[in-house]
């Protein structure tokens, strides 16, 4: 049995406390709260392995944010005399051991950890002390789509976890809309740095995109009587709380248009023909 992953077993049979399944080698318990409705012996369930408060290996149906060798963005639920506990999805609490804390950490706070398997423990743990974990050579590509998990908002923009490997950035003017720390969305990998550091945007680079924002704009001028108040000289924050796009790429979709002779460019804004 992996300790700290999903696996899915077969029930081999039922009992007062519960099922026990089986990979045709071990066997473990599945209490009865967790068996769902219906459950027969012989039938597959999904499972997350995991040992109790006993020190016993047992395993649940409920889904934790993460399992091992990931990165979440939990909150702290309680602190004790062994360290933090997070709210991990599920009954039991996962540890951050205090010599796993950058800081200490404190009820309600909210925190990027990686989940390991402890070796001392053979338990489930966490640590605060992720930077060790990230990978620093890229095996991704310029444009390529990618899984980001939302961490903490810094001063140039927005941490996160790109495809659960590495680290990147969201800069402030690369955000379109808002984002909640601790969501999982889709982003694209803009620019590799030679240090190895990635630069992320929520939307994909190039004349696909492009054509996406001079669509927008189209639609914002049909909704506003063919007249924007938005011109090369606009503030960077107002194109981007009328239009949610980036100065940058709102003057490129706009000599999209003007090639096309859709609109005009007026003194104090744009004008559909």
């Amino acid at each position: 049995m992996q300790i700290g992953t999903f696996q899915t077993l077969k029930v081999d049979r039922l009992t007062d406390p519960g099922a026990y399944l089986t990979d045709g080698r071990e066997d473990v318990l599945l209490p009865t709260k967790y068996i769902p409705v219906g459950t027969r012996k012989g039938d597959e369930v999904k499972v997350f392995i995991y040992r109790d408060s006993e020190d016993r290996v047992i395993c649940t149906t409920q889904k934790p944010f993460a399992q091992v060798n990931q990165f979440a963005y939990l909150k702290v639920k309680d602190t004790g005399n062994v360290g933090a506990f997070l709210d991990w999805g599920i009954d039991k609490d996962l540890l951050v051991p205090f010599r796993e804390q950058k800081n200490k950490l404190q009820k309600g706070q909210w925190c990027l950890v990686y989940v390991f398997l402890d070796e001392k423990t053979d338990r489930v743990a966490a640590t605060a002390k992720v930077g060790k974990y990230f990978d620093t050579e890229p095996l991704v590509e310029e444009g390529e789509e990618v899984d980001l998990l939302i961490a903490n908002t810094t001063d140039l923009g927005v941490n996160v976890v790109i495809n659960n490997r590495y680290k990147g950035l969201i800069y402030e003017n690369d955000l379109f809309h808002d984002v909640l720390e601790g969501d999982r969305i889709k982003g694209f990998v803009k620019t590799i740095r030679p240090d190895g550091k990635i630069d992320v945007s929520l939307r994909k680079e190039g004349l696909e995109n492009l054509e996406l924002g001079a669509q927008q704009i189209l639609d914002e001028l049909k909704k506003n009587d063919g007249y924007l108040p938005l011109h090369d000289k606009s503030d960077p924050e107002e194109i981007q709380s009328l239009l949610q796009m980036s100065k940058k790429n709102f003057k490129r979709s706009v000599g999209i248009l003007y090639k096309k002779k859709l609109i005009s460019l007026q003194p104090n804004g744009l004008k559909l023909l």
